[in-house]
């Protein structure tokens, strides 16, 4: 029978979490040296360090390894990357930290420790190029863009001892899983080709539709949930994958879907990110990733499907996670069911095609929101989450009157 993917750049998996062991003393440890907090974004790629979703990167880039992502999408090693893994701090940060010195960094929403980093190397980028490079544009109201230019002057090169997962086990449990623990799960249940479905957002039919193409053809689908920031009005991490779990348990045969989820924030940088999202599957044991239309765009920055010509555009070898590339998909009231724009034959008038502004827009007014576009189950959540948007903004008004 043939196994999982080759977790990236070949070898075995490499978290980088201490065994426990080991883990009290370096944490102690960590309270006597100089500490930088890091931010969300940061910390959501030191996690993913942790648990081996990076294999195999040891820490946080050097220059070397910025210039040739952004210019390439390769390390100075040549190993295939498209996004910078980078950490900054301030220039007066940047002079405690002598390089070849230990530091502490610190969780952004508590300050515990979560790691120590050898500084092997300060440097300052050109923001503006990795924005122009990764983001295409360098509009700031992108929030990636936008991100970047808001980091500190200073980038911190260096391995890194990982000593916590910032807290996403406790609060979301048996969803945070880590590559490791989907490998296990899938070779349990018989599966070596495996379709990765990402989502940052409930899943209504349209994504039920893909992910049931993809079985077909797969052994199984995991729907894999970003558990990390957001931009504002997307729905909470907590009440997406509830939503989700009550789709897959009523509308999927057992035994063909996982949901799992993983502690990234959004970059929104479009095909760059859809890269680096098959990479990280292909660490989670994912031999395909379903990339539908406009994968991790945000706004009209991206084409439809610049997501799904940027596979092509990559050395063969680069990666062994494959994409499953999508069309659209919406209900057709000719076709009588779901289709997407490369089977159904009709116009935008038969196509029931829902924005995200107008369903936010129904949920939050309760407007009836078509049986064609999602499924009763995951309405009530979602009604339910809006419904608790409202009570504190009616009550406020009531203590005013």
């Amino acid at each position: 029978m043939p196994g999982l993917v080759r977790p990236h750049g070949g070898g075995p998996l490499k978290p980088l979490t201490l065994a426990a062991e080991v883990l009290a003393a370096e944490r102690a440890r960590a309270r006597s040296l100089p500490a930088l907090r890091v931010s969300s974004r940061e910390k959501g790629d030191l996690i993913m360090l942790g648990i081996g979703g990076f294999t195999p990167l040891q820490g946080f880039m050097t220059h070397a390894d910025w210039q040739g992502v952004c210019d390439g999408c390769r390390m100075a090693s040549g190993l295939f990357w498209p996004i910078p893994i980078t950490l900054s701090t301030d220039n007066a940060g940047a002079a405690r930290f002598k390089t070849g010195t230990e530091i502490a960094l610190l969780d952004a929403d508590n300050g515990e420790p979560m790691a120590t980093m050898t500084v092997t190397e300060k440097y300052t980028i050109n923001k503006a190029h990795e924005c122009a490079t990764v983001f295409r544009t360098a509009d700031p109201e992108h929030p990636g863009v936008k991100m970047v230019m808001q980091q500190p002057e200073v980038n911190l090169a260096g391995p890194v001892k990982v000593l916590s997962d910032g807290g996403f086990k406790a609060k979301y449990g048996a969803l945070f899983m880590t590559p490791a623990e989907t490998r296990a799960e899938f070779e349990r249940l018989g599966w070596s080709r495996v379709a990765a479905f990402q989502t940052r957002n409930p899943m209504h039919r349209s994504h039920e539709y893909l992910a049931k193409v993809a079985i077909e053809t797969c052994d199984g689908v995991l729907v894999h949930s970003l558990l990390g920031a957001l931009k504002p009005g997307d729905i909470p991490a907590e009440v997406r994958t509830r939503a989700i779990a009550e789709l897959i348990e009523k509308y999927f045969r057992p035994g063909t879907v996982v949901q799992a989820g993983y502690p990234l924030d959004m970059r929104y940088a479009g095909p760059r990110e859809a890269l680096l999202h098959a990479l990280f599957r292909q660490n989670y044991g994912c031999s395909h990733q379903i990339v539908g239309r406009d994968h991790a765009g945000v706004g009209s920055y991206y084409g439809p499907f610049d997501a799904h010509r940027v596979f092509d555009e990559i050395p063969p070898e680069a990666l062994e996670t494959q994409p499953l590339k999508m069309d659209l998909t919406f209900w057709c009231y000719r076709c009588g069911g779901m289709a997407s724009g490369r089977t159904c034959a009709h116009g935008d008038a038969d196509r029931l095609q829902v924005s995200g502004t107008q369903l936010r827009k129904w949920l939050s007014e309760g407007s009836p929101v078509p049986p064609e576009f999602s499924r009763p189950e995951v309405l009530e959540i979602l009604r339910e989450y809006y419904a608790s948007l409202e009570a504190p903004r009616t009550q406020r008004t009531d203590s005013i009157q």
